[in-house]
């Protein structure tokens, strides 16, 4: 496409194959949209476009991804405040007329399996190593291995006497985020040989992090999670091929594909070769 659509904080350049999402630095712009600072999203990776009033003469133009397509939204499931949302663009009131011209281009993008769930990551997750302090411990993840050192100030007896964790990729199915700024907001890690999050309190679990009332900030916890669910789901067992036929990748998405391995393997959640043999798979598919 090439246009620009210019918005409060936001900016949606659009591209044959994807639009780029860029987030304004400033004091307005919420923190967790400049932690991002900017995303590319595949047109494959979104299930529609709507456009809806919004508050104070504006109106509102809302991508939405697919499920399983974008980790930060996968981890944030539902959880964010409309102004932290980085697929809400919102326009002057006057620009109505424009904005829904913009919804349809970007409607006429979207694929057959766009009401479908995705079967992988389509937009690329925050790269670690990252961290973030909870109430009652900081969390770290290098990219292959998640690990908690609790406070002596916050941590319950039951962490300490679990002692500091470390949970590698290869341990995990997935994380469970609830928001910092609910009651009970935490982040959770999801252990292989379990159906879900482990039962209790998050305080009592050696598997979990607390958050609270400046702790776990949305904009350090969020982009963590997400990181977290892209490596467990990078590192997740590949079905077998043939089990279900699947349509001819266009090069584009195929391109996309790889630009995002490339980034797993400059992450270190990727060998050499392992990428090289993945790049391989995907290229013979052109």
């Amino acid at each position: 496409m090439g246009d620009v659509l210019a918005g409060f904080h936001t900016v949606w350049e659009f591209d044959t194959d994807s639009v780029l999402i860029r987030f304004e630095r400033g004091i307005r712009t919420p923190k967790l949209l400049q932690a991002l600072g900017e995303r590319r999203i595949p047109y494959e990776a979104l299930a529609g476009v709507e456009k809806t009033p919004g508050r104070h003469g504006t109106v509102v133009l809302r991508a939405m991804p697919r499920p399983g397509a974008d980790p930060l939204a996968d981890a944030a499931d539902g959880r964010l405040r409309d102004g932290c949302d980085p697929y809400r663009l919102v326009l002057p009131a006057e620009r109505e007329l424009l904005a829904e011209y913009y919804a349809e281009r970007i409607r006429a993008e979207l694929g057959p399996d766009a009401g479908e769930p995705a079967e992988r990551h389509l937009v690329a997750a925050p790269v670690p190593p990252l961290s973030f302090k909870g109430y009652d411990g900081k969390a770290s993840f290098d990219g292959r291995a998640v690990s908690f050192r609790w406070f002596w100030s916050g941590a319950s007896s039951a962490k300490w006497k679990a002692g500091d964790q470390r949970f590698a990729v290869e341990e995990l199915t997935g994380v469970h985020w609830s928001s910092p700024e609910a009651p009970g907001g935490h982040l959770r890690l999801l252990r292989r040989g379990t159906d879900g999050p482990r039962p209790g309190a998050a305080d009592q679990d050696p598997a979990a992090v607390v958050f609270g009332r400046g702790y776990g900030l949305v904009h350090e916890s969020l982009p963590f999670a997400a990181a977290v669910l892209a490596a467990v789901r990078a590192k997740a067992p590949v079905p077998p091929s043939g089990t279900v036929p699947a349509a001819r990748p266009d090069p584009g998405g195929i391109a996309e594909r790889i630009r995002h391995l490339g980034e797993l393997h400059d992450a270190g959640l990727l060998t050499d070769d392992e990428f090289s043999a993945k790049k391989a798979e995907l290229l013979a598919e052109l």
